[in-house]
C-alpha cells in the first residue's frame, strides 16, 4: 500500500478566500476607523440624523479615487451647483499599507509562484469590489440648507422654498478607479518587496526596479513621518489640537506631499474663496485666499516666511539619502549613470502620482430667482492644481543629481 499523500504544510499552502477576505476586511476597517476619527476631530459627528456613517463611507470611496456627484433640489424657484474632487491621503496611505502587507504575507506563506500570485491578487480583487460597492451604495445623503436671515432666507420664506442638497456616488466609477487604486497598490507591493516575499518576480525587476521603488516608498513615508512630527510639535505649542488631528487623520499626505514637490521647486495654482477652506497651516490659507487663482511656490510661500527655503534642504537630504539606498540594494556593478537615471524615473513617476491624487476642486453655489449668494455665504470654492509638465521635469533633474551622487558616496562605503 502507497504512503498518503502528505498535506501541504501551513508554510505552502496557497492564500485562500478566508486570507483574502480578512486582508481586505482588515483595510476596510482601518479606513473606516481612521476616517471617522478625522471626521470626528473635524466636528462632522454633529451632523444631524444618520449623516456622520453616510460621511465616513464618502470619504472611504473617495480615498481610492472614488467620484462623488452633488446635487441639490431647490424646487423650480432655486438652483444649486455643486462639484468635489479631492482624495483624503492619509486613509488612502492606511489602507495600502494594510492591502499591501496582506497581499506580501499570502504570498511568503504560500512561496507561490507566477500563476498563484495571479489567482491571490484576483481573490483579492473580488471580494475588494464587493466591499467598495457597498460602500459607494452607502454614501448617499440629502440635508436642508438653511438660508439665514439675509436676502435669501426673506425671499425663500415668501414663497415657500426649501432648498435641499446632499451627495451621491457615481458607482460604476467610483468602483472602476478603487480596483485601478487597488491594482496600483498591489503592484507597488510586488515591486517593493524583498525578493525572498515574491519569488515569482522576474530578476530584472529584483535588480532594477525593486532598489529605486523601494527606497521612493521610504522617502514618501519619511517625508509623511516628518509631517506628522511638525504637526504634533504644532498641536502641542499654538494650539487648535482638534483642527490638527483631523488634518493628521485626513490629509497630512496631501499636505507633506505638496510641500515635497514645492521643494522640488514645482509650482502649485490655488484658490479658497468663501465660507470653505482647507485644513492647512495659516501660510497656507494666507497665500491661496485671493480673489484670483494664486501661484503657490518657493517665492511665493518665501515672501510670507522665509523659513520654506527649508523645505529645499529637507528634500535634498531625503533624495540623497533614497538614491544611497536604492544604490546599497542595487547590484555592485551598476554604473553610475544607470543609477542616476532609474532615480530620475522613478522620482518622475512619484511626483506624478503625487500631483494626480493631490490635486483638489470644490465649488458650491445657490442662487434663488437668478440672485446668487446674496447675504447667504452659501458659496465658496476651493482649487488646488499642479503645473505637471514643470514638476515633472524638475523632478526628472532632481533623480539624476541625486541619483549619481548617492550612488557615487555607496560605491565609496563599499570599498571601504
Amino acid at each position: 500500500m502507497s504512503p498518503p499523500a502528505a498535506s501541504p504544510s501551513p508554510a505552502t499552502a496557497r492564500p485562500g478566500w478566508a486570507r483574502a477576505l480578512t486582508t481586505v476586511l482588515a483595510a476596510m476597517v482601518a479606513m473606516c476607523v481612521v476616517a471617522a476619527l478625522g471626521l470626528w476631530a473635524a466636528g462632522a459627528a454633529d451632523l444631524p440624523g444618520n449623516a456622520f456613517p453616510r460621511v465616513v463611507a464618502a470619504t472611504v470611496v473617495t480615498a481610492v479615487g472614488g467620484s462623488l456627484r452633488l446635487a441639490g433640489d431647490a424646487g423650480v424657484l432655486a438652483q444649486t451647483h455643486a462639484g468635489v474632487t479631492v482624495m483624503p491621503l492619509s486613509v488612502a496611505l492606511v489602507g495600502a499599507l494594510v492591502v499591501g502587507a496582506g497581499f506580501l504575507r499570502g504570498l511568503r506563506r504560500a512561496a507561490a509562484g507566477a500563476r498563484e500570485t495571479a489567482w491571490w491578487a484576483a481573490r483579492i480583487a473580488v471580494l475588494w469590489l464587493a466591499a467598495l460597492t457597498g460602500l459607494a451604495f452607502a454614501a448617499r445623503l440629502r440635508f436642508a440648507v438653511d438660508l439665514g436671515d439675509g436676502v435669501l432666507g426673506t425671499i425663500g420664506g415668501l414663497l415657500g422654498a426649501r432648498p435641499e442638497v446632499g451627495f451621491t456616488t457615481d458607482v460604476g466609477q467610483s468602483v472602476g478607479f478603487g480596483l485601478l487604486w487597488l491594482a496600483g497598490v498591489l503592484a507597488s507591493a510586488l515591486l517593493a518587496a524583498r525578493p525572498a516575499a515574491v519569488p515569482a518576480r522576474p530578476p530584472w525587476a529584483g535588480t532594477r526596479v525593486r532598489p529605486v521603488a523601494y527606497a521612493l516608498v521610504v522617502l514618501l513615508l519619511a517625508d509623511v513621518a516628518v509631517g506628522l512630527v511638525v504637526a504634533l510639535v504644532t498641536a502641542g505649542t499654538r494650539g487648535h489640537a482638534a483642527q490638527t488631528f483631523a488634518l493628521v487623520l485626513l490629509g497630512l499626505p496631501n499636505l507633506a506631499w505638496l510641500a515635497f514637490t514645492i521643494g522640488l521647486g514645482a509650482t502649485w495654482d490655488g484658490r479658497v474663496d468663501g465660507p470653505f477652506g482647507l485644513p492647512v497651516p495659516h501660510l497656507l490659507d494666507e497665500v491661496l485666499r485671493t480673489p484670483d487663482v494664486s501661484t503657490l511656490d518657493l517665492g511665493t510661500l518665501a515672501g510670507h516666511d522665509g523659513r520654506v527655503w527649508w523645505l529645499v534642504v529637507v528634500d535634498a537630504v531625503l533624495l540623497l539619502a533614497a538614491a544611497f539606498l536604492a544604490a546599497v540594494l542595487s547590484p555592485a556593478a551598476t554604473p553610475l549613470w544607470r543609477h542616476a537615471v532609474h532615480m530620475a524615473v522613478g522620482l518622475v513617476l512619484t511626483v506624478l502620482l503625487v500631483c494626480l491624487a493631490g490635486r483638489i476642486s470644490a465649488h458650491y453655489a445657490l442662487s434663488l430667482l437668478g440672485i446668487g449668494d446674496v447675504g447667504g455665504g452659501l458659496s465658496g470654492e476651493v482649487l488646488l492644481r499642479p503645473r505637471l509638465w514643470s514638476a515633472l521635469g524638475l523632478a526628472a533633474l532632481w533623480g539624476l543629481v541625486t541619483g549619481f551622487l548617492g550612488a557615487a558616496g555607496a560605491r565609496r562605503v563599499r570599498r571601504r
